[in-house]
């Protein structure tokens, strides 16, 4: 039960973060891959000590984030 909540967790701060506002491609293609790469990270990191899920979800929120600034950043210079 607490694995499936943990990945509908995930699954909505993965797509609440790559379909927030008027974005352009580079901006959600970061976020999603951001979003998967730290998910990836912060689950072998959180199974360390014991805590997977919650370093996945931790992972991925960081990870969608700062995936969708840098992305944000290319879309803005690509509009210039």
């Amino acid at each position: 039960m607490k694995k499936s909540l943990n990945l509908l967790a995930l699954a909505t701060v993965v797509f609440a973060t790559s379909c927030s506002g008027p974005t352009g491609p580079n901006t959600q293609r970061g976020a999603v891959i951001g979003g998967l790469g730290g998910a990836a990270a912060g689950a072998v990191i959180g199974n360390q000590s014991g805590r997977a899920g919650e370093g996945a979800l931790i992972g991925a929120g960081v990870g969608a984030l700062g995936g969708a600034a840098i992305g944000n950043a290319q879309d803005t210079e690509n509009r210039r």
